[in-house]
């Protein structure tokens, strides 16, 4: 069983941001591939379907941002899921808009939704990293984060690969996933 993590913060003010972005793949990913509808529990939504052969447990954590490891290791615990078989997709400011890394283990660097998970799970899971880059203005990078993507249509050709290709991230074919999903064009979002 696989467990894919997507990191946000619920509420209707922070759709379409930059930390939110794991939501909206997770999202992508649910429709896609004709998952269950979410359902609600204490401080998660959670959905299940499959992959091809592979069952998946989809998450995106209510519990905001900084305590999104309480409601993983919920569900890692009660499905008894193997940290090789966890994915976080998550924001990464460090990365240009639309760049898109996959890795395992490793530093939070700073993100503070990876920082609540790796206290609760250990870091030795992988990370969809999406690249959202850097404030070009005045503002900090947690009002950045926190802002609207300003031009998202931009970005949803690239959210729909990520979807369609996840399989290879469950299939571990990390180097043809990113093969399939290197974006077209440059991100102007």
């Amino acid at each position: 069983m696989h467990l894919i993590v997507g990191l946000g913060n619920p509420g209707s003010q922070y759709e379409l941001t930059c930390h939110n972005i794991g939501f909206i793949v997770v999202d992508a990913i649910c429709k896609y591939w004709s998952f269950q509808p979410f359902s609600k529990k204490a401080d998660y939504l959670v959905s299940s379907g499959t992959i091809n052969d592979d069952k998946v447990i989809l998450l995106k954590p209510y519990s905001f941002m900084n305590n999104s490891g309480i409601p993983v290791a919920k569900v890692r615990n009660f499905y008894k899921i193997l940290l090789d078989n966890i994915i976080v997709i998550h924001d990464d400011a460090d990365l240009e808009l639309g760049r898109i890394k996959i890795k395992k283990g490793g530093s939070s660097a700073g993100h503070n939704g990876l920082k609540s998970i790796d206290s609760f799970t250990n870091n030795d899971y992988w990370r969809l990293r999406f690249g959202v880059g850097r404030p070009d203005d005045q503002r900090s990078l947690a009002d950045y984060v926190l802002s609207k993507f300003s031009n998202f249509d931009n970005l949803i050709p690239l959210v729909e690969k990520i979807a369609e290709n996840i399989h290879l991230i469950l299939q571990k074919n990390h180097s043809t996933f990113i093969k399939n999903i290197q974006y077209p064009f440059r991100c102007m979002a």
